[in-house]
């Protein structure tokens, strides 16, 4: 069994949703705020036990807006995880936020009580592209939110920040991408709005831009954020030497996590399972409400490892596969991996990431900068 563990807490509430969101949230239920907070406290409580010989590596406040509540609730989660659970000494404890919602004294609140990375849901830092996504602040908020975050003593701070947007041109993009460098966080996550169905964008006729300029902006990304000292270690994110973000990088290499609040998953020696997605359920029910609690097949991990870990730029390290499953990743996947090879999608790297072709010495198989570009293809190849 894996000693190790980490903790995603779910916060539903918002302010109101945003135009692209599908995430579990809510933006008329603030007046719910204090019940669920003591229900988050409980379920934090009785299921604890279960994780006493667990070390807490990481911890992940997400949403909804978890800077939206008052800064007590979510202080008092944070000292229920501390009194409950075995907290590594170094602990990733980040918290999401939004400008809008954080005073300086919230965020003060936050340092004090032992959160030390924020990240901030800028997306834009033109005025006109925050309203046509229905965010609350405008760009003038969201550099002083910023400014208060590195006052309020924040040294590890992450910058979301969008692109392909609605009416959105790739000299705009870059402007916001520049204006975030300029700020130098130690992390910036750089993701393509992408429309899903059950948002109010996909009944909208949006002018977006064409693939070409969503490419150019992709491209052009990497390259700034290169020449700036940020790093890509996945997809969509760009870190300075250091700065990796420990919590989601579990995800990618299917390390185990606990989730709790409001529909929260969790994954846990390999068996899968969610919260209750009914608000009313999770605030009035007796007993902690998992959901679709799955035992995955030995199948479904190595799809996990594979479409998740090949997210990473340094790839999957194919000891970990033949130490997972005993068996090496080119027992079960040598047709697909050769097809890409020659396709020059994929990678075959030595224990020093440089490039070979014998299979013998492949440390980490990976995308190319090429594969980068039609990675979701590549992955679903993976899947059996």
């Amino acid at each position: 069994m894996n000693n190790e563990l980490s903790l995603y807490v779910h916060i539903p509430f918002c302010v109101r949703k945003c135009l692209y969101c599908d995430f579990l949230s809510f933006g008329d239920k603030e007046s719910l705020m204090e019940d669920y907070f003591k229900a988050l406290s409980k379920e934090l409580k009785e299921g604890a036990g279960d994780y006493r010989d667990r070390e807490v590596k990481t911890v992940f406040f997400g949403g909804g807006t978890p800077s939206l509540p008052k800064a007590e609730y979510i202080c008092d989660i944070l000292s229920d995880i501390k009194e409950n659970y075995r907290l590594s000494e170094n602990a990733e404890i980040s918290l999401e936020l939004n400008p809008g919602t954080a005073s300086f004294d919230k965020m003060r609140s936050y340092k004090d009580a032992g959160f030390n990375r924020l990240s901030i849901g800028i997306q834009s830092f033109n005025d006109e592209e925050l309203k046509k996504l229905g965010r609350i602040h405008d760009s003038a908020t969201a550099l002083r939110t910023y400014e208060d975050a590195r006052r309020a003593g924040f040294d590890n701070i992450n910058i979301d920040i969008m692109s392909a947007l609605p009416g959105q041109s790739v000299e705009s993009y870059l402007n916001t991408l520049s204006r975030a460098v300029k700020l130098s966080p130690e992390h910036i996550s750089a993701y393509s709005l992408i429309i899903e169905e059950g948002t109010p964008f996909f009944d909208m006729d949006l002018d977006l831009p064409n693939e070409e300029a969503d490419r150019d902006m992709y491209h052009k990304t990497a390259e700034m954020l290169l020449e700036h000292g940020y790093h890509r270690y996945e997809i969509s994110n760009y870190a300075k030497d250091g700065f990796e973000c420990r919590h989601n990088k579990v995800y990618w290499k299917r390390g185990d996590y606990l989730g709790v609040g409001l529909g929260a998953a969790s994954l846990i020696d390999n068996v899968r399972f969610n919260n209750t997605r009914d608000l009313k359920e999770y605030l009035t029910s007796s007993d902690i409400i998992k959901r679709d609690t799955e035992e995955l097949s030995v199948k479904a991990q190595m799809e996990e490892f594979m479409f998740l870990g090949l997210r990473l730029t340094e790839g999957i390290r194919t000891a970990d596969f033949k130490r997972e499953f005993g068996k090496t990743v080119f027992d079960v996947y040598d047709e697909v991996i050769d097809k890409y090879l020659l396709m020059t999608f994929l990678e075959l790297c030595d224990e020093d990431m440089n490039i070979t072709d014998d299979k013998e010495k492949t440390a980490y198989l990976k995308l190319s900068e090429q594969g980068l570009d039609v990675c979701n293809t590549i992955m679903a190849d993976f899947l059996f």
